[in-house]
Parts: C-alpha cells; structure tokens; sequence
C-alpha cells in the first residue's frame, strides 16, 4: 500500500472488522496488538497459506478488543521485508482500515495456496513451514511438510496393506493416536521406512495426521 495517509474510514470496512473481533481466534482468524515481532506474523501468513487460509488483524488485542496503531507504516515495514524471504511468494492481499482516533488496523487475507508449503528462511539461512491447527499456528515436521506438498496434487495414491499397516490398524482400534516414533516401536521399522508408510497412508485417506507442538499424531481418517 503506498499512500498510508490517503485512507479514510469506510462504514463497510468498519462493520466488517467489528463482525470479526466479535470472533475468537481460530482456524482462520488470528489477532496481533503489534507488529513488534514481525517474524511471528510471517509465520502465522505461511500457516494460512499452507493450511485453509485465513485472516490476521494487525491492532487487535487477543481478547478482540480494537486498539488500532498510531503509525501502520511503521509497523509494516519489518513485515514486509521479511514477507521477501519467503519462498515461493506467500498470496495475500493487503488492506489499512481507518478507525476514530487517527489510528489503524492492518488486515491481511492470505489465501488457500496451491504452491504449498512456503517456506519461512531464517537469519540462520534454514528453511522451516508452518500450518495452522484450530488457533494455533506450529512449525511442521518433515512428514508433514511432505504431505502438505502432495496433496495438492495427489491422484490415487497406492500403498501395500501388509503386515505393518495390520499392526497399526490393530493399535489404533485399541488407541486413538499413535506418534512415528510409537509406530518405529510398534513395527520395529526404521525411521525412512516409518516415515514413508504414515505419509502414504494419509494421503491415502486411510489415515490423518494433526500437528502440535509435541509432534505430530496419527489417528484413523
């Protein structure tokens, strides 16, 4: 947005901002006071590309509660500086909603990507991605990184139901999750093999795979 000081406040805009402050944060909806760690935000924009997209309000407190920033330029700037690192580019689109009090919130629509994962590049040069889960936004694993690459373009996906695959079924009828290194365990599979079977078989639709931030688990689709 190039002329900051241009805008001017628009009931439309207004109503919409309110309609969504109303909400708690969640799946596609995140709340930000400041910019003040840029890199967070870059994080949450690459978890709603990578996941179902989503919206974050830049002047919101977590409560909902509509603060507004005083200069929003300012507040931008780190973010879009890092937002260049990204790779591939992250599809968003950028609007500044006026409030009383000359102060402003920094609203972003980040969409859906179908060139996921995008990939946040750190000062130390490594790559990490993120996807959203409910309100939160975690860093993915290796087998999640994989699985959100392939499903955007995945056919039919063949995998061989063996002996192997017939111990997880059997653990999961007793269990509702199950982690990679619990199957390792379970099968006596080696980390690569392990790895490959649970990425198979979710993008199989036989399985699915949550992220937190203690690893991910693997439960019965």
């Amino acid at each position: 947005m190039k002329n900051w000081e241009a805008v001017k406040m628009d009931e439309d805009q207004l109503l919409q901002l309110k309609r969504l402050t109303c909400q708690s944060e969640g799946l596609h909806l995140e709340f930000k006071k400041r910019a003040t760690h840029p890199e967070k935000i870059v994080r949450e924009m690459i978890a709603f590309a990578n996941t179902h997209g989503g919206t974050i309000l830049i002047g919101v407190d977590d409560d909902g509660n509509i603060s507004g920033l005083k200069y929003p330029e300012e507040e931008w700037m780190g973010v879009s500086t890092l937002l260049a690192t990204c790779k591939p580019p992250i599809p968003y689109h950028l609007s500044l909603v006026a409030i009383p009090d000359h102060r402003f919130i920094i609203r972003l629509d980040v969409s859906e990507s179908d060139r996921r994962p995008h990939l946040y590049i750190g000062s130390d040069g490594l790559a990490e991605t993120y996807v959203r889960v409910r309100d939160m936004s975690i860093k993915a694993s290796t087998e999640m990184e994989e699985i959100v690459r392939r499903q955007k373009k995945k056919k039919d996906i063949k995998f061989v139901y063996g002996e192997h695959e017939q111990q997880l079924m059997k653990y999961l009828a007793d269990q509702k999750t199950i982690t990679l290194p619990q199957f390792r365990e379970l099968t006596g599979l080696n980390r690569f093999k392990a790895s490959r079977k649970l990425i198979l078989l979710v993008l199989a639709d036989v399985l699915k795979i949550e992220a937190t931030e203690k690893g991910d688990l693997y439960a019965r689709a």
